[in-house]
């Protein structure tokens, strides 16, 4: 059974008295994006200086307790592309891809330059060489002009444009987390089907997954779930009890299982997902 741990605090706390026991393997790394939002315990409107100071610390004591060969998906706005680049290379991580994950469902009109429609992941490991990385196959709806249908569907590529956002909207469906009164109780919720192929690619059953900004716990709970071992940071308290609530009942839109059969021409998958771990294997 995997194990889980949400530590309540500042990351850097942590990271800096290195209060985190063993080796990481895989980090999700969605911070704020320093876009003067309302956070009760963070200051989302620093100067750039003081922002990507943290982040580039953030990224060098990330690195010091990552497994030789372990990963890290830092998430950005895709006009933080060059800072995140920065930050990486300087604290020495290898960079892998440049992912892009379209939105589906919502574009940012912006005067006199293009619409914003996607982030981006960087993708990057502790050397030139990942310790896991699984190539996964999916099976995504044939574009207008193909008349035969793939048999082994296609790897999956650096451009993600089959996850549907977490949207403030309609779209963002029964997996948002609502308050009682039904408004989002934390509007960066990043979607349990993006976690899921980060963990699937990057990682193996008993792996341990370390998220420092771990907001409303979406890394934790799909961890938990696909076998692996997960610690989060969240400098919120009200954030890390309801993560808590939210590991130990279920919801029925958070269940994994429900994206098995989208990677069901991936080779060896049982034993990516960990369903083999779970049979005693």
């Amino acid at each position: 059974m995997a194990d889980y741990q949400i530590l309540t605090g500042n990351c850097l706390d942590y990271l800096k008295n290195k209060r985190i026991s063993g080796k990481i393997d895989l980090t999700f790394l969605d911070p704020p994006f320093n876009q003067n939002k309302e956070y009760t315990f963070h200051n989302d409107n620093l100067s750039l200086d003081e922002y990507w100071k943290i982040m580039a610390e953030v990224c060098q004591k990330t690195i010091d307790i990552t497994s030789d060969g372990g990963a890290i998906y830092f998430m950005q706005r895709e006009k933080n592309s060059e800072g995140v680049l920065r930050c990486l290379r300087e604290s020495g991580w290898s960079l892998q891809n440049l992912i892009i994950w379209k939105k589906r469902t919502s574009a940012v009109p912006v005067p006199n330059k293009f619409g914003k429609q996607y982030q981006i992941l960087a993708y990057a490991t502790k050397g030139v060489k990942a310790r896991v990385f699984n190539r996964l196959r999916i099976s995504p709806p044939l574009p207008s002009n193909y008349k035969i249908k793939r048999e082994n569907g296609v790897y999956v590529t650096d451009v993600w444009d089959d996850i549907r956002e977490l949207t403030s909207g309609y779209f963002a469906g029964d997996e948002a987390i609502r308050g009682k009164s039904g408004e989002r109780f934390h509007k960066q919720q990043s979607p349990i089907a993006l976690l899921t192929r980060i963990i699937l690619s990057s990682s193996k059953a008993g792996d341990t997954v370390f998220d420092p900004f771990t907001g409303t716990g979406t890394t934790l709970v799909t961890a938990y779930q696909l076998h692996r071992n997960s610690i989060g940071i969240e400098i919120d308290p009200n954030n890390s009890k309801m993560i808590y609530q939210r590991l130990r009942k279920m919801r029925d839109s958070d269940n994994v299982e429900k994206y098995y059969t989208e990677y069901s021409h991936t080779g060896k998958l049982a034993q990516i997902w960990g369903r083999e771990t779970l049979a005693g294997k």
